[in-house]
Parts: structure tokens; C-alpha cells; sequence
């Protein structure tokens, strides 16, 4: 029997997947409510990054502001984005609503964006997200959203 070299070889190495996609995720409070008051957003977000991490999801940076939340992270290979974005957003209202006190409720948005971004845009992005407070002196949530909508392509549908 003929030995293949090649084949031989394959079998000594660990097989291992190597998948680096970022992507940056957007998601609202329930009904664009302006519930996250500025003295209990650093907690919030420190709290999303934590149990992200926690959870095995490569958070890099969260910010917002009063009625949004932006973060940056990185998928593994087993990992979907309907999953993480579950797994973010579930809980930190949860733990918000339990550990804030003086506040309305806070409940997301079931809706939420997610774009991929080029490695080349990772500190742009992370940038953009750590400056919400100043960003959103000049431009609105409904400016924002609709800059996301056109600048991504995103196609509303209605009905």
C-alpha cells in the first residue's frame, strides 16, 4: 500500500478554525425611550462588557446613549449574531433593572443592527461608539438611524 506523505502530516496537527469577525451591533430602549440616564450609563455598559466577557463573546468597547446602546465585538466560530446579541441584551436589562435604582424600566427594542467591520475600521468604529455623548449633541437618534439606513443599505419594509 502506497503511503501518502501529505495525508500523514494532516493527522500529527490540531485542526483549529481561525475566525475573526467583528461586528457592530446598535439596539434601543422600547419605544426609543430616553430611560438611560446619564449617571447610570458607565455601569450599564460596564455590565454589558463584563458578562460579555463572561459569556465567551470578545466584547471590545460599549457606549450609547439615553435610548441606545452601541458595541463592538468580535464573533467566534460557534458563535451566531442572533445569539450574542440575545445573550447581551437579555441580561443586562435584567440585571439594570435590578441593580439601578431610581430609574423607569428599561426593556429593548426586539429589533437591533448588526453590520460586519473590516479590520481596518476596528478603531474608527470603536472611536464612533466611545464619543456617543458628544456625537449625539449634534445629530439625533432619528438622524442617526436614518444615516445607519442609507449608508448601510438597509430596505425598511412596512406592513
Amino acid at each position: 500500500m502506497e503511503h501518502n506523505t501529505q495525508t500523514a502530516l494532516a493527522f500529527n496537527f490540531k485542526i483549529m478554525s481561525y475566525v475573526k469577525i467583528w461586528i457592530h451591533a446598535v439596539w434601543t430602549v422600547k419605544n426609543r425611550e430616553a430611560v438611560i440616564a446619564q449617571e447610570h450609563r458607565q455601569k450599564l455598559f460596564e455590565h454589558i462588557h463584563q458578562n460579555a466577557l463572561d459569556k465567551s463573546i470578545f466584547m471590545e468597547v460599549v457606549g450609547g446613549y439615553n435610548n441606545h446602546v452601541h458595541c463592538l465585538f468580535r464573533l467566534k466560530n460557534d458563535q451566531t449574531i442572533d445569539k450574542t446579541m440575545q445573550l447581551i441584551k437579555g441580561e443586562s436589562s435584567f440585571w439594570f433593572n435590578k441593580n439601578i435604582d431610581n430609574h423607569p424600566k428599561l426593556n429593548w427594542q426586539k429589533e437591533y443592527f448588526a453590520v460586519s467591520v473590516s479590520e481596518l475600521q476596528v478603531k474608527k468604529v470603536k472611536n464612533y461608539i466611545l464619543s456617543q455623548e458628544s456625537h449625539h449633541k449634534k445629530q439625533t437618534w432619528e438622524e442617526e438611524y436614518q444615516a445607519f439606513i442609507k449608508h448601510y443599505g438597509f430596505k425598511i419594509f412596512k406592513g
